[in-house]
């Protein structure tokens, strides 16, 4: 049963349970794919009702935020934590390395796919990179037959939300990977593009504002967390 928080349903999951539930969909017979909303996707999913079905129709919806935990605590039903999508994804490729499985990063600018690849491959031994391409794309087709060529057992589909959301469900058969996962910018964290805040920021849920910090531009999006408390707020008035 999910923890509906504004609309979306959230797996009450711990990360172990949620690398555990990610490994079981690998090995199991066609196309799942894996949805990590924070407080800013909710918002996109309250005013887009196809973006809303995209992400509920994920088998898994992963609370990839402080807020959102917060959010249902506010509504009298708490989550078990945070489930950050870029450690979700590297506790994936650690079990995945040690079965031999391969992956596929999809997004990002030019040649940062392949940086990340890089590393990825150093990093976890054994985790086989099945091929990249980069987010700057204008027809589907020819980057899902590529995908579908490479055989890929799993494919990280970074293209920012709501778009991989939608992507993901529109494709995601037709890529033939048994588990597609859309993880926002985490190819540029693991090309070392970008700097991850540090532990102290992300152990005390202060990750979004250390970005902010690094970012000013993003306030825009930013101003979207203090709009989802409102909502939070109100939704919590109504449930009384």
């Amino acid at each position: 049963m999910r923890i509906d928080v504004l609309g979306v349903g959230f797996d009450d999951l711990t990360m172990e349970e949620a690398v555990a539930a990610g490994m079981a969909l690998l090995g199991q017979e066609g196309c799942h794919y894996v949805v990590t909303p924070n407080p800013e996707i909710v918002e996109v999913c309250r005013e887009n009702p196809e973006a809303m079905e995209a992400v509920n129709g994920a088998s898994l919806v992963l609370a990839d935020g402080i807020g959102v935990v917060k959010g249902a605590a506010m509504l009298g039903t708490p989550l078990k934590g945070r489930v950050p999508g870029i450690e979700f994804a590297g506790g994936l490729m650690e079990k995945m390395a040690e079965r031999g499985l391969s992956l596929y990063l999809l997004g990002a600018k030019p040649g940062v796919a392949e940086q990340a690849a890089e590393k990825l491959t150093a990093r976890y031994p054994g985790l086989r990179i099945a091929g990249t391409h980069d987010g700057y794309f204008q027809e589907d087709g020819p980057v899902v037959q590529a995908i579908a060529d490479s055989r890929a057992d799993a494919l990280f589909v970074c293209l920012g939300a709501p778009k991989q959301e939608l992507w993901m469900k529109k494709n995601g058969p037709a890529t033939g990977a048994r588990l597609l996962c859309g993880l926002g910018g985490s190819l540029d964290v693991f090309a070392g593009v970008v700097e991850r805040a540090p532990k102290f920021w992300s152990d005390h849920g202060l990750e979004w504002f250390y970005r902010l910090c690094k970012e000013p531009k993003r306030i825009g999006r930013m101003m979207k967390l203090p709009l989802f408390l409102v909502h939070v707020r109100r939704e919590k008035g109504k449930r009384k």
